[in-house]
């Protein structure tokens, strides 16, 4: 009978079906509808329609031996249509617009509860008898017993039997604990945990309305509670739970690598409670593994070729960027995902469903961001790296003046705006906020990083010949190198650098590194201003004159060749000739310069004349 085993899991086709088709959102009309045209399906694949047009077929019986998993799966899909549609008239019957119809939307709503219970419980009939001739496994049957607990409970609630409602939904979270402790992959257990969490506030609301005085605490009610009636609720609990650990023990040996590793954070679990969540999580599992694997044999090659000549570490380093691929698309599916998750949950004004004092949905897609933010850090400055490395010069005998193409700087200053981007979003998280040490060590690398961007940008600006702006940005990136050793300061321990991966490393003799490049680039800056112009802001290169100093000697000094050549030997003196001596003039015997004319008095006459002669001036 083993080659006839069905591989039926009620649960896990509701809960896909559920997600999918609308009831993330809380629409129960779409997925009614859905169910419907599923069970059309299935009658017309499985040969079960009751015949055509007006002529009634009646179907024969179903018997053990000839059941197929798709006679599950309609008996599945009608009790879930069934459901669907009372929820959908419960809800209609509740708006103000309703108000006159209200008693028989209600009305209508029990009728299709009831019905939805029926389909179930021949569904668990059926499963009972293919368990009891082996063709359906332990876990198979302690879902679909689950899922009809599960349904009845609801049912009894919503008549007001808090009683009985209370210990049916009680039993079904003991079987829940019990697969998600005993799961053999993370997605059966995420997938036990979701629907423990929707159970879990009903279990509470009976509880207050019995009047217990520790209704809040779920666990208590639903250990106590399973612990009395699930031998007469579920029939042989105890043996199938047995049967269900052995087959446990079996089929887990060879499904370890579907076993999600514990996400930590600060010290305590991160919980993932969706088997969405989990599946996409176990392929960021899957990549960071490949990425550890794929760093140990780039470093020995690098340990290899230290001695050869060419570009060091360029073929590894596109290896190693490549590799971040895989697990950037896996965190962004999962971040997509977690937002939804986080939608639904806000759209539908529901609470969270998670047991009080532990991490909800918010946080763990607060905790996916700020992964998929760090790899993308760590890839971001791991293409920095290889850009600087393939574009390093080659050390040679005579010093000459560094050439550097001009697009490998402004390449640089958008890799570090990136990462830049990538800090603030980070800074901006609530995980972060809550974490003092971690939030000065993010300030720390997001103004280390505009410091080294402000470094990269001068360069981008000396190309250009803007000496003042690249000198401005110097004095900006001194600031923030500054700012970065004073919030370093701050903490004893980095918890970036000791974490776990450590994506940003960051320590004192990076510090020190890039204060001395700065400082260099800002002499040399200086240096070919002055040259360019003699340090104008407005001068141009063509209208700039050279200072006086400059060459001072040449142009002042007249150098007498010969007499450096008779000094050093090579030439001999010329023969001296008596030159005479001829007495030297003075410049007044040299310019003859006319006598001046003495001024003649005009002649005058009568009455002037004869009274300048009494008063004595003539």
């Amino acid at each position: 009978m083993s080659e006839n085993k069905l591989s039926f899991r009620a649960l896990q086709l509701a809960n896909e079906q559920r997600t999918a088709y609308g009831l993330r959102y809380n629409d129960f009309t779409r997925y009614r509808k859905h169910c419907a045209n599923r069970t059309h399906r299935l009658r017309s694949t499985l040969k079960t329609t009751h015949g055509k047009g007006r002529e009634f077929k009646k179907l024969p019986p179903l018997s053990t031996d000839n059941i197929k998993d798709g006679h599950l799966e309609l008996l599945l899909f009608e009790s879930e249509r069934a459901w669907a549609y009372s929820q959908d008239l419960v809800t209609q019957s509740i708006q103000p617009a309703n108000e006159d119809q209200a008693g028989t939307l209600r009305h209508s709503a029990t009728g299709r509860f009831r019905r939805a219970v029926h389909w179930s419980t021949q569904l668990l009939s059926h499963c009972q008898s293919l368990y009891a001739s082996s063709r359906l496994s332990a876990e198979g049957l302690m879902q679909i017993t689950i899922y009809t607990l599960i349904l009845n409970g609801r049912f009894l609630r919503y008549r007001d039997n808090f009683e009985d409602a209370v210990i049916q939904l009680s039993v079904a979270r003991h079987l829940l604990d019990e697969l998600a402790d005993r799961a053999v992959t993370s997605r059966d257990q995420a997938l036990a945990t979701v629907f423990a969490d929707e159970i879990g506030p009903e279990i509470r609301y009976c509880a207050h309305e019995l009047g217990r005085e520790k209704a809040y605490d779920v666990d208590a009610i639903a250990a106590e509670l399973s612990e009395k009636h699930r031998g007469e609720i579920v029939e042989g609990c105890d043996a199938l739970i047995q049967k269900f650990r052995q087959e446990g023990e079996v089929t887990g040996k060879g499904e370890g690598r579907k076993k999600l590793a514990a996400l930590m954070w600060e010290g305590q679990p991160v919980p993932v409670r969706n088997p969405e969540l989990v599946d996409v999580l176990l392929r960021v599992q899957e990549a960071e593994a490949k990425i550890t694997q794929s760093r140990e044999p780039a470093r020995a090659v690098g340990a290899s070729d230290k001695g050869r000549k060419g570009k060091p570490g360029g073929h590894g380093s596109k290896k190693g960027v490549a590799a971040y691929d895989a697990i950037l698309l896996a965190l962004s599916d999962a971040e997509e995902l977690a937002r939804k998750l986080v939608e639904a949950q806000q759209n539908s004004g529901s609470s969270s469903t998670s047991a009080a004092g532990t991490r909800d949905i918010h946080f763990v897609h607060a905790y996916i961001v700020y992964q998929l933010l760090s790899r993308r850090i760590q890839r971001d400055l791991l293409l920095v790296s290889a850009l600087l490395t393939s574009h390093r010069p080659q050390a040679s005998a005579k010093p000459k003046k560094e050439h550097v193409d001009a697009r490998l700087y402004p390449a640089v200053v958008k890799l570090l705006d990136t990462v830049i981007q990538s800090l603030a979003q980070m800074r901006n998280l609530s995980i972060v906020d809550e974490s003092p040490d971690l939030a000065s060590a993010v300030e720390a690398r997001l103004t280390f990083t505009k410091a080294r961007r402000c470094s990269y940008l001068a360069q981008c600006y000396v190309a250009v010949k803007k000496y003042a702006e690249a000198l401005s940005l110097i004095q900006h990136a001194t600031i923030y190198l500054r700012e970065t050793r004073s919030t370093l300061s701050i903490f004893s321990e980095d918890p970036i650098s000791s974490g776990s991966p450590p994506y940003y490393p960051l320590t004192s003799s990076d510090l020190d590194a890039l204060e001395s490049t700065i400082t260099q680039d800002g002499l040399t800056i200086k240096n070919e201003w002055f040259a360019y112009n003699g340090g104008s802001i407005d001068a141009d290169n063509k209208t700039y004159k050279k200072p006086l100093f400059f060459d001072i000697a040449l142009n002042y000094v007249q150098l007498d060749m010969d007499r450096l050549q008779e000094r050093a030997g090579k030439v001999s003196a010329p023969a001296l000739v008596p030159v005479q001596t001829v007495p030297a003039k003075s410049r007044l015997e040299d310019v003859a310069r006319p006598k001046t004319p003495e001024p003649q008095a005009p002649a005058r006459g009568g009455l002037s004349s004869l009274l300048e002669g009494w008063w004595g001036r003539k």
